[in-house]
């Protein structure tokens, strides 16, 4: 096979006919392919007297100067690279080809902005709302960096590297919001580079590409301790009383969950044929998780059951069969923070917190063994459950207690060897009684120790 020669050069110069209000002209990429030329703009100006036209670079030493010149390197290597890209072909290549490439549209290629289009339509059936809302956010971030570190709109997936991974990263670790102030703490980043990650593994699926790019990626997620109500603290919510009913409907959702361990999407889609005899005679839910597809068998707990009597005849749940009446989630997270000021509790909670309540102070601190709460709870794995669930020390303390009365009851009677040792201080032994025997090996104590209570035993015998 013949091959095809293409020759290309890139050159930077200002043009000087065009002057904005600030006396800045604009810098436009000059490029040659097969002596055939073509203007393109970089979209960035500068004053002529801070330009070398010689070198095609700007001049000076400060800070905004270095990032221009940084910006027009990577603005020159992004050209080669769609270059190279089309050389491989072995054709001869006009300058549209090369323009629809370095313009982002990538004919015939798959780019960032194709897989973020495919995952959305694909799967905004498969997710839930707030999820697919995240992958928007995470998205918008990545287009955000693409344009910021390239100069572009998009980018192909053919070039992705761990390298791309990373710079990425730190665009997120120093990303602020309007107030100046960082936009998001580790967890965040690493979310939005988990969904990133996860999209491009779609494209390897669907054979976009060879290889997965971000092998030698792992993700570092710090441990955070989830907020959960004390038991003082839900005594206080259930007790209170609120002029507005509104206030008193978001209570009685929130106690709801903190009873059932419920999410909030199960709890607004809680129907009353979710409600059935359980193996004990008593109600209970069984439904399936909606986010998991699990599925999720709770008792019904007497604070749970007189909430559900209250709103049986509510016009809005007898008209949709479900147990509750509904509101948004953003709407009760805005009202808890008002009920949680009036009720004195000074912790961020949101209405997850009810699920990290039920599985901490309702269950777990009152005995109920963690596989069961697990179960409860829709998970598959006793690990998710010890993200919910803590020991709290007044758990900790019971139990103890439990084992120190269970101990001293086992201890109650003599010891076989007849010797009750009560304290041991220079040499003197309190005794309750003794009894010959031939041969002993005291538990737990040194040798040295042993021989010293053995030698005040022969002396005791031989006083009496």
């Amino acid at each position: 096979m013949k091959t095809v020669k293409n020759t290309l050069s890139v050159n930077f110069y200002l043009n000087k006919t065009k002057v904005n209000k600030e006396g800045k002209s604009p810098i436009v990429a000059r490029i040659t392919l097969n002596t055939k030329r073509l203007q393109f703009s970089t979209g960035k100006v500068i004053e002529e007297s801070r330009w070398n036209g010689v070198k095609g670079i700007a001049k000076g030493s400060k800070v905004e100067v270095a990032r221009l010149n940084n910006f027009l390197a990577n603005f020159h290597t992004r050209i080669s690279e769609a270059y190279e890209r089309l050389n491989v072909q072995n054709k001869l290549m006009t300058l549209e080809d090369l323009k629809i490439v370095i313009e982002g549209k990538f004919n015939g290629t798959w780019t960032i902005v194709k897989l973020i289009e495919y995952h959305n339509e694909s799967q905004s059936e498969l997710l839930e709302w707030g999820t697919m809302k995240n992958y928007m956010t995470s998205q918008k971030y990545l287009l955000s960096f693409i344009k910021k570190r390239y100069g572009y709109d998009d980018y192909n997936l053919a070039d992705l590297n761990y390298q791309f991974l990373t710079d990425f990263h730190l665009f997120l670790r120093k990303h602020k919001n309007k107030r100046g102030e960082l936009s998001m703490a580790n967890n965040g980043v690493m979310k939005h580079l988990e969904r990133l990650c996860k999209m491009v593994n779609l494209a390897v699926k669907l054979e976009w590409l060879d290889k997965y790019p971000f092998a030698a990626h792992q993700a570092k997620f710090e441990k955070v301790d989830r907020a959960y109500l004390s038991a003082e603290e839900l005594k206080a919510i259930e007790s209170r009383r609120f002029n507005i009913s509104r206030l008193n409907m978001v209570r009685d959702l929130f106690l709801f969950s903190c009873y059932t361990g419920l999410s909030y999407i199960d709890v607004i889609n809680l129907k009353s044929s979710d409600l059935t005899t359980g193996v004990d005679g008593a109600m209970w839910i069984m439904s399936w998780r909606k986010k998991t597809s699990v599925p999720v068998k709770v008792p019904i707990l007497p604070v749970a059951s007189q909430i559900i009597r209250k709103y049986s005849n509510s016009p809005e749940v007898r008209f949709t069969g479900n147990v509750l009446p509904s509101l948004s989630n953003q709407k009760l997270n805005s009202y808890l923070k008002e009920i949680a000021d009036l009720c004195g509790i000074t912790k961020n909670i949101t209405f997850h917190t009810a699920r990290h309540t039920f599985a901490t102070t309702v269950t777990l601190s009152n005995g109920v063994p963690i596989e069961t709460v697990s179960r409860m709870l829709g998970h598959s794995k006793i690990s998710t459950t010890q993200i919910y669930a803590r020991v709290v020390e007044s758990k900790i303390s019971a139990d103890m207690t439990n084992l120190k009365e269970l101990l001293m009851s086992q201890n109650s009677k003599p010891a076989s060897y007849g010797l009750r040792v009560v304290k041991d201080q220079e040499d003197e032994i309190v005794e309750d009684s003794i009894e010959e025997q031939e041969e002993f090996v005291w538990p737990n104590i040194p040798k040295r120790k042993a021989k010293r209570i053995e030698k005040s035993i022969i002396r005791l015998n031989n006083k009496s």
